[in-house]
């Protein structure tokens, strides 16, 4: 029987399974993908957790998962424009990815461009349209110097790319082991720490026009004390901060479409947008990939393979 992982209780990594289950059929306007990479996400370690239980509870048991690419495996009635075997990229809001076979609405999935890895396909969804919402959100243009925190992760890695095609000079908070590859980006880095806010007023000469937050931990307050403006600062992960002080918290949520998720797709196929991948594991390897995640030292993406 296929696979897929499964919790039946809000909890740590342990009470993540993989599980038998049965082959799912699609419905009209559905397509049954054989999964070949899905991307982990911290906002799913939340979720399994029970941290945002209230604005998005589980139902047990629970699937898991968002990010997914793979190959057509059936059509459910209706569904025209694609065929059994294309190679695509797409995404679900039912918690079901991390599995060997996933339904998807037809129209949330889009050809994989042959110049994108399975890797980087399956880890596209949610940290790059993410990245794609918090740099539509602070606006940066050129000329401009936009200040990211965690700008080796997941969503950060992406975040510093998307702002240099803007033309902003783009200052990356990350630790020292990742100063070399955001150099090679073109992203001036500042190590995290002790003397951090001092740093940066040094090395933007006090100029900061807009600041995204990758990371949490009291970012908002350091960009409002460089005097960044409040339209002008984006969080993906401080909601508390981000209603305390008025601040953008645009995610994942402002920018999950399929045009969104081809307009990414594009950029990498072009290699103008690389994604990189910290980690992969097998399917049954989940518990394995999440004790890793959330460590929160990871440069890029954390992928499984079913």
């Amino acid at each position: 029987m296929p696979q897929a992982v499964r919790y039946s209780e809000h909890g740590g990594v342990d009470v993540l399974r993989v599980a038998d289950v049965p082959r799912p059929a699609p419905d009209a306007g559905q397509v049954l993908v054989a999964v070949r990479a899905a991307g982990i996400n911290p906002g799913e370690t939340g979720i399994r957790e029970g941290r945002y239980a209230q604005k998005w509870p589980s139902a047990f048991p629970s699937g898991q998962g968002s990010d997914l690419a793979g190959v057509v495996a059936e059509l459910g009635a209706g569904v025209s424009d694609l065929a059994v075997g294309d190679e695509v990229i797409g995404f679900v809001d039912n918690r079901s990815s991390h599995a060997e076979y996933v339904l998807v609405d037809a129209g949330d999935l889009i050809p994989k461009p042959s110049g994108v890895s399975w890797e980087a396909a399956g880890s596209l969804f949610i940290a790059g349209t993410t990245a794609y919402a918090s740099v539509r959100a602070t606006c940066p243009r050129d000329g401009d110097t936009v200040v990211v925190s965690g700008a080796a992760g997941g969503v950060g890695s992406l975040t510093v790319q998307l702002v240099k095609l803007t033309g902003a000079t783009v200052v990356g908070i990350a630790s020292e082991a990742n100063h070399e590859w955001l150099r090679e980006y073109g992203v001036v880095p500042v190590a995290y720490g002790d003397g951090l806010e001092e740093r940066l007023h040094e090395v933007t000469e006090g100029k900061v026009d807009a600041f995204i937050d990758t990371y949490g931990s009291g970012y908002v307050e350091l960009a409002l004390r460089l005097g960044v403006y409040p339209g002008r600062i984006n969080t993906v992960i401080d909601f508390a901060a981000a209603e305390k002080y008025q601040v953008k918290a645009e995610g994942n949520t402002s920018a999950a479409d399929a045009e969104v998720l081809r307009d990414l797709a594009a950029l990498a196929d072009k290699g103008l947008l690389d994604v990189p991948i910290a980690a992969v594991y097998p399917l049954t390897q989940v518990q394995d990939a999440y004790r890793e995640l959330e460590r929160r030292h990871t440069r890029g993406k954390i992928v499984l393979k079913p």
